[in-house]
């Protein structure tokens, strides 16, 4: 089978690839007009880092969400299942009849629910996945605001403790106008996306689910003419993805210490623009899994950039869909360009694979 991220052609790089690397050029881009427009703000360490101390949980979520929009499906109910999830754990935690593992299981537990129903609707009963996942993301925010409408604190000393713990980079830093050194800090839940980005690109690389993976969303019927169980290969992805957003949940609670009837909100919207951003077809079977972090990136540094500017929050939403409109239009220019070989030659000579003397001898 051709699959759409594994098929090279002639330009000798794979679309994923291809994608992956123009979204890693217009971070950088994006990133370096930052620090030239704002370097007081831009041009300290920590403002780099606290891209992750403050925004670990969408960058959680996104991942689950890109494995989905790999296989050719969707999920929006991830920012809700999120949202519950510190709800719940604060619950439990202020309670007093759970610790902070307790908490943790229960989060792995709640999204572990969300995803093996809505793996099995969609994989085995063949419903469409928005449908599915918009019920999803209703019946999570409806029991979120049944267990409590307030904002709940979480006051237990070991969560709290487990909250306030930073690992400082003792070489890397800033000095301030006192002339102290301050070094710089990651928190927990940094490590946390730096463990799941690993793990899940070596999953989406070199495991046999993610070759099916890709397969299914390039060619669900290719897929099932090479023998691939392509309704598990589907069901998978969502149980992963639920669990992904279980774990976001309670990064979330670690990172704002309170369930709150608002936290998780919109995440799934920014989940999309930013697998759109790294690279990621909503096609499905064309994106590199490393692409999300990279598009969850650029979508923060576009809201950094406005905020450093001083400009009314509202543009945030306005910049951030004109760039989502750029990227997919960008997406198919490139997609459309790589299946014609005459613009191929024209436009971009320089993804030209080189051909070896016996293949030129050969053509001759």
């Amino acid at each position: 089978m051709r699959s759409l991220n594994t098929t090279k052609t002639k330009t000798g790089l794979s679309n994923s690839n291809l994608l992956f690397m123009i979204a890693g050029i217009i971070f950088v881009l994006m990133y370096g007009f930052a620090l030239l427009s704002f370097p007081g703000s831009f041009m300290q360490f920590q403002t780099f880092f606290d891209l992750f101390n403050f925004n670990a949980a969408l960058f959680i979520v996104t991942l689950g969400l890109c494995v989905v929009m790999i296989g050719g499906g969707i999920d929006i109910s991830v920012g809700a299942v999120c949202g519950l999830v510190t709800m719940a754990c604060a619950m439990l935690l202020e309670s007093g009849m759970g610790n902070v593992w307790g908490a943790l299981f229960l989060a792995l537990g709640i999204g572990l629910a969300f995803g093996l129903m809505h793996g099995y609707l969609i994989a085995y009963l063949e419903i469409q996945p928005f449908i599915i996942t918009l019920a999803g993301m209703f019946f999570a925010q409806g029991l979120l605001t049944t267990l409590h409408k307030e904002p709940l604190n979480v006051t237990r000393p070991a969560f709290v403790a487990l909250r306030n713990f930073t690992i400082e980079i003792p070489w890397l830093g800033t000095v301030n106008r006192l002339g102290v050194f301050i070094p710089c800090e990651i928190k927990p839940g940094v490590l946390v996306v730096v463990v799941l980005v690993l793990l899940y690109a070596v999953f989406m690389k070199w495991s046999r689910f993610g070759r099916n993976l890709y397969a299914v969303g390039g060619n669900r019927q290719s897929a099932r003419m090479l023998g691939i169980n392509v309704k598990q290969t589907i069901f998978c992805s969502y149980v992963i993805c639920g669990l992904t957003a279980g774990i976001s949940g309670f990064v979330f609670l670690m990172t704002t210490g309170a369930g709150n009837i608002g936290n998780g909100a919109l995440f799934e919207m920014k989940a999309i623009a930013s697998n759109v951003m790294g690279g990621i077809l909503l096609n499905g079977g064309v994106g590199n899994l490393l692409g999300a972090p990279i598009g969850t990136m650029t979508l923060l540094t576009i809201n950094e950039l406005i905020r450093a500017a001083g400009v009314q929050s509202n543009l945030q939403a306005i910049v951030s869909g004109l760039l989502l409109y750029l990227f997919i239009v960008l997406q198919s220019i490139v997609m459309s360009l790589r299946g014609r070989s005459k613009f191929q030659l024209a436009l971009l000579p320089w993804l030209k694979s080189h051909r070896t003397s016996s293949e030129k001898k050969a053509g001759n």
